[in-house]
């Protein structure tokens, strides 16, 4: 017998958040963006459908305030980052990185769970 659920999709534990790493590199960027934004203000990743190879990674500041009980939150020091259930799932065991070079500046995702990535590193397939 095969049992199909419809269910929401279970919400990894606080405990399972380390499984995504932010990188002293990026952590220090992170604390400098967040320097002249309001206090609260977090670094928001989100992953959606698009992009040249099927998913996007998504960068914003948000504000703490926003938080819900689906959110996964991922610290290293002062800099935190919070990443809904849904799009958890789609980096698990990644970190989280920053690259300053004279082609960009830009936070990338170290992900194993992707199969190809676009050339500039925004987007990816599983």
């Amino acid at each position: 017998m095969v049992k199909i659920a419809f269910d929401e999709p279970e919400i990894p534990s606080q405990s399972d958040a380390p499984s995504v790493r932010i990188s002293d590199i990026a952590a220090s960027r992170i604390e400098t963006l967040l320097l002249d934004e309001p206090e609260g203000s977090v670094l928001r990743i989100t992953i959606t459908g698009g992009g040249c190879s099927g998913y996007s990674y998504n960068f914003k500041l948000d504000s703490i305030k926003n938080q819900t009980d689906k959110d996964i939150t991922v610290e290293n020091g002062a800099a935190k980052v919070l990443i809904d259930a849904d799009s958890f799932s789609f980096i698990k065991g990644s970190t989280i990185d920053y690259t300053d070079t004279l082609e960009a500046s830009q936070f990338i995702i170290k992900n194993p769970n992707a199969k190809t990535s676009c050339g500039c590193g925004t987007s990816f397939s599983l």
